[in-house]
């Protein structure tokens, strides 16, 4: 039997990502995640999810994997949140897409 099956379940999109449950992102996968923490599932829709999982005392959390979360996770630093309450929503802005460029390709 899961030992998790009494946690509620909640599915995160990048724009309900709250401070709280970036920064336990941050702390369970600090070097990011890969294919071998992704959760794939349907959801009501019918649609494939992927999903990275992160838990608290009382909830499971399935946050959608995408390049914003990736950039987020990658860029993330605690003191950028300090103003905002653990479980606000609107606290963690979507990337500029021009931030989000691969730069691996540029030279030094």
């Amino acid at each position: 039997m899961d030992k998790n099956a009494h946690l509620k379940k909640v599915i995160v999109d990048f724009k309900k990502l709250t401070p709280e449950v970036l920064k336990l992102l941050v702390e369970r996968y600090p070097d990011g995640y890969d294919d071998r923490n992704i959760i794939s599932f349907k959801n009501a829709q019918g649609e494939r999810i992927e999903a990275v999982e992160v838990l608290t005392e009382d909830t499971k959390y399935l946050v959608k994997i995408s390049a914003k979360l990736e950039y987020t996770m990658e860029n993330y630093d605690e003191d950028d949140y300090e103003d905002f309450a653990d479980d606000d929503p609107d606290a963690i802005m979507e990337p500029d897409p021009k931030d989000m460029v691969d730069g691996d390709d540029e030279e030094d």
